[in-house]
């Protein structure tokens, strides 16, 4: 254990950093898009989810490319080479002074998005398939504590200069690479590698062979339906918030800033001990179960007090992604770790494209009237119904591993 702590701190260091480098951004993206000549506010938030939907679009085509390029030549210069891509990523959007530029350096992000894929394969090298899930639960702390530090530190930076946000997290980013070149060894064995072919260059294709794995399908579809579910929150919670509530920007920032402690401590606190009493399967119908109720009642939720109990809940099903990512990870061999990861982040990315083109006009009819009844909610009500719909598959998930699970 002691030979695995470096490692093991540089790769929630990695996607500290990485969540950091995301959530830098946000309080400064209007003064961003002034300083670019992105028009008025209305203009600039169209332009500014222009540049969310590139990255997340990058992510997509590459992700699986690059987890293939992983199992194929290793983790370490694959996590490496996407770090110093990353810093040299953060020096040009904060030289840039276009739009276009702006637009280039975010793609160049979505493809160095790669950290969080192979990071999360390496992860799936050095730990034994029964504690993948609770590993992956540090995984989803560390992204956890940086939403929270991310958005803190950009208004910090951002009093001295619109561009020093990108400077410090360029500056992260290099000093992290140096990190790892003194603590981090190779954790892909050479016996455990498959060679990278054309077929790999595919990322439809890729996806497809995963969903084709024997035992891969059922945990794809849950990870796919359940990101895109609960991008309901991101995508909807300020305009919700100030629409039900009349919310200032300050409390909107406060109540995902807590959200975001709440998920860290429910995945580096919780969820060892839930997968140790409870086994993988019945950890995912637990949390999925939760999921629903949490998003049904935030549909209906006219009461502060009521939001902060359903915060709980909805943290709690944040167990449920590491859960997964783990059964996903188990259901494959050594050299396709990933590929396995790719695939999961392009459906994560496929997610976080699609959410707003459906929570957004849907959020929209409801609050106009134009659908006949008022419920600001309704976005929160169909994500619930979309985990009702996965439900079934936890539950035969459960019921292939019972004769293995823990007795809690």
């Amino acid at each position: 254990m002691k030979s695995e702590r470096g490692p093991i701190v540089f790769i929630l260091a990695t996607l500290m950093i990485d969540a950091i480098g995301i959530g830098i951004v946000f309080p400064i993206m209007p003064d961003l898009m002034d300083r670019v000549g992105a028009g008025d506010i209305a203009q600039g938030a169209l332009w500014a989810g222009l540049l969310m939907s590139a990255y997340a679009g990058a992510q997509f085509l590459f992700a699986p490319v690059v987890g293939s390029i992983s199992d194929a030549f290793g983790r370490k210069p694959v996590l490496l080479a996407a770090m110093a891509f990353l810093a040299l990523d953060y020096v040009i959007m904060a030289l840039a002074e276009t739009y276009w530029l702006l637009l280039v350096g975010r793609t160049l992000a979505g493809l160095a998005g790669a950290t969080y894929i192979t990071a999360t394969a390496y992860i799936a090298d050095i730990t034994p398939p029964g504690q993948r899930a609770a590993r992956f639960g540090l995984i989803g702390a560390a992204f956890g504590i940086g939403f929270v530090l991310g958005p803190a530190l950009g208004g910090l930076a951002a009093s001295w200069h619109v561009s020093a946000p990108f400077w410090l997290a360029a500056g992260l980013s290099a000093a992290n690479v140096l990190f790892g070149l003194f603590v981090l060894p190779e954790s892909l064995k050479p016996g455990n590698r498959r060679p990278f072919g054309a077929r790999d260059l595919n990322p439809f294709g890729t996806i497809l062979r995963a969903f084709r794995t024997p035992g891969l399908a059922v945990p794809l579809v849950c990870i796919g339906v359940f990101e895109f579910a609960n991008m309901v929150y991101p995508t909807l919670w300020a305009f919700w918030g100030r629409e039900v509530f009349g919310w200032s920007t300050l409390v909107i920032g406060l109540s995902l800033s807590a959200y975001g402690v709440l998920v860290a401590i429910v995945q580096a606190g919780v969820m060892p001990i839930a997968v140790a009493r409870l086994g993988e399967a019945r950890l995912l119908v637990w949390g999925l179960t939760l999921a629903v109720l949490s998003l049904a009642g935030l549909s209906v939720a006219d009461a502060v007090w009521m939001v902060g109990v359903l915060l709980v809940m909805a943290a709690l099903t944040d167990l449920v992604p590491p859960t997964l990512m783990a059964m996903s990870a188990n259901a494959v061999d050594e050299d396709r770790q990933g590929m396995v990861q790719g695939v999961i982040a392009a459906l994560s990315s496929l997610a976080a494209v699609l959410a707003p083109l459906v929570f957004t006009p849907l959020f929209g009819v409801f609050v106009s009237g134009a659908a006949g009844i008022y419920l600001p909610g309704a976005p929160f009500l169909f994500s619930a119904i979309l985990m009702l719909a996965v439900l079934p598959l936890a539950l035969r998930l459960l019921r292939a591993q019972r004769p293995h699970m823990p007795r809690g």
